[in-house]
């Protein structure tokens, strides 16, 4: 069976420009590439990367083809040529020619062309991952009805990085966002919040370098720059953005110091990498994908035109707790499912104001320019 798909995929990709998927038929036990008219019903529109970039596309394709596989629905991903709106435009035109009824947009990358393409295709399901409709120059932001959005609560998988990082004993920490955009200033004051958390049960005396180094990929700069915190006694920085991570681990590497990744579980990048603030994309996109098929196909009135902030209570933030991906000494799995619950419960309220830095006693904050 691999084989067979592995053929059928060859094949896809000399017949399209884009990358396509198989997905079980309806109605039937084995697996192809098409309906039996040639169309596929369910598809993810990659961003830039392709399915295997162990990101916001690899995560997302993991839900469409579990979705498809569980329901019976015909399901493709396509990869736009290049990095562009207009690629990314032309790629979603391709997916609905052919026959196309619910796209997954993983990530910021699509809220433009989502923009555009709501209301130009009102019979078009759309999901925006990590993002909402606007126009290219962010002046007008607007959902149509056939859209879904969804947002996180990265406060929550913030707090819980720093929470946990000093609890395990580290006391000088570093914060190196990419561009002070919310979701990135949402991480990085929940980090705040979490450390004070913790030094205010352990007692212990914390400090945080706190950056936005205004890109989201690595750089000589930036990898000096982590290098002297490292050498200035920074024992693990939180690196919140893209690429940046390249940069903060070879400086870590190079230190023999620790780094914090994002968004996904970036363990398999280096040992270096003590535990990521991770967001549960492939969840939130099942959640969304069950709530619009088990109402026919057409989203119900509380996902149509709205946007979902996804936390906790919904397990769709926290730290990865498998086997390889556990890198602490002290902090335990038990540790870090109580401070999880509180988070579920409500008991912990993490401020998602992006506008006030956290107010703090217990922990000494840097704020570098």
């Amino acid at each position: 069976m691999k084989k067979k798909l592995a053929l059928l995929m060859v094949l896809a990709l000399a017949f399209t420009a884009f990358a396509g998927c198989s997905g079980k038929k309806t109605g039937g036990a084995s697996e192809s590439n098409l309906n039996k008219d040639g169309t596929y019903e369910l598809v993810l529109v990659t961003d830039v990367g392709n399915i295997d970039d162990q990101s916001f596309n690899q995560s997302c394709w993991e839900a469409v083809k579990q979705f498809g596989i569980d329901n019976g629905i015909d399901y493709a991903y396509y990869r736009p040529s290049e990095d562009s709106t207009e690629a990314r435009i032309e790629a979603m035109t391709t997916a609905i020619d052919k026959g196309a009824e619910t796209i997954v947009c993983p990530g910021y990358l699509f809220e433009d062309a989502v923009y555009e393409m709501q209301t130009k295709y009102p019979n078009v399901n759309f999901i925006l991952i990590d993002g909402e409709p606007h126009t290219s120059d962010y002046s007008t932001y607007n959902t149509e009805k056939n859209t879904h959005c969804i947002l996180y609560q990265e406060e929550q998988a913030g707090y819980l990085a720093g929470y946990a990082v000093v609890k395990d004993g580290y006391t000088e920490l570093g914060f190196c966002g990419g561009m002070a955009v919310p979701a990135v200033v949402r991480y990085g004051y929940g980090f705040i919040q979490g450390a004070e958390a913790a030094a205010a049960e352990t007692g212990a005396k914390v400090n945080i370098k706190y950056y936005y180094c205004g890109a989201f990929g690595p750089s000589d700069d930036l990898q000096t720059k982590m290098s002297s915190w490292y050498t200035e006694g920074t024992q693990i920085v939180f690196a919140c953005g893209g690429s940046l991570y390249l940069s903060v681990v070879a400086a870590a590497e190079a230190a023999g110091k620790k780094v914090i990744g994002v968004d996904v579980d970036q363990s398999y990048i280096s040992d270096t990498i003590v535990t990521s603030a991770m967001k549960q994309l492939k969840t939130s996109c099942l959640i969304a994908l069950k709530a619009l098929y088990d109402n026919g196909g057409v989203w119900p009135e509380a996902y149509a035109g709205t946007t979902d902030h996804l936390g906790a209570a919904q397990d769709c933030v926290g730290l990865p707790t498998d086997e390889g991906s556990w890198r602490f000494t002290k902090f335990t799995t038990d540790e870090y499912k109580a401070v999880f619950d509180k988070l579920v419960s409500g008991e912990i309220v993490v401020s998602n104001d992006i506008n006030n830095a956290p107010a703090v006693t217990n922990v000494t904050v840097d704020y570098q320019g």
